[in-house]
C-alpha cells in the first residue's frame, strides 16, 4: 500500500465524469481503493451535499463539470458549511481562470484529465498529510 494504511475518506471522492464513460470513474475508484483509500462516489454535487458531514472526511476529489453545479460551486458550498478539509479539482476543461477561481473557492489543487492516475494519488496523500498531519494514515511507525 506504499506507506499508507486504509485511510478513512468517506464521503469524499466525487467522480461525475461528463466527457468520459463511467468506466473512467470505476478505474479511478479501483486505483484509489487498491492504494488503500476508502472511496465513496456521488453522481452530482447536491447528492454529496445531502450526505456530507464535517467529520470523517479527509479529502474531496471533485470533477469540475458536473450536472446541476460545477466543482468550483460545490467547493464554495462546502467551505460555506465550514468544511475545511482539502479539495482537489479535476478538469478536462482548463481555461485561463480556472486556477484563480479554484483558489478563491478554497481548492488545494487542480489536476487535468485524462492522465492523472499517478498524480492524483500523490496529491491526495499530500493533501491529507498537510491538512491533517496528526491523523495522516501511515504504516511502519
Amino acid at each position: 500500500m506504499r506507506g499508507f494504511s486504509r485511510c478513512r475518506l468517506p464521503p469524499n471522492l466525487l467522480f461525475t465524469w461528463s466527457t468520459t464513460t463511467p468506466t473512467s470513474s470505476a478505474r479511478l475508484r479501483f486505483l484509489l481503493e487498491t492504494d488503500g483509500f476508502d472511496v465513496r462516489t456521488f453522481r452530482n454535487g447536491p447528492a454529496l451535499l445531502n450526505t456530507v458531514h464535517a467529520t470523517g472526511v479527509d479529502c474531496f476529489v471533485i470533477d469540475y463539470k458536473m450536472p446541476e453545479m460545477n466543482g468550483v460551486d460545490l467547493a464554495t458550498r462546502l467551505r460555506d458549511r465550514d468544511i475545511s478539509v482539502p479539495i482537489i479539482l479535476i478538469t478536462g476543461y482548463p481555461d485561463a481562470n480556472i486556477s484563480a477561481r479554484a483558489a478563491a473557492a478554497g481548492i488545494r489543487d487542480v489536476l487535468l484529465k485524462p492522465h492523472l492516475e499517478d498524480s492524483l494519488v500523490l496529491r491526495i496523500r499530500g493533501a491529507i498529510q498537510e491538512g491533517h498531519p496528526a491523523t495522516a494514515c501511515r504504516t511502519g511507525q
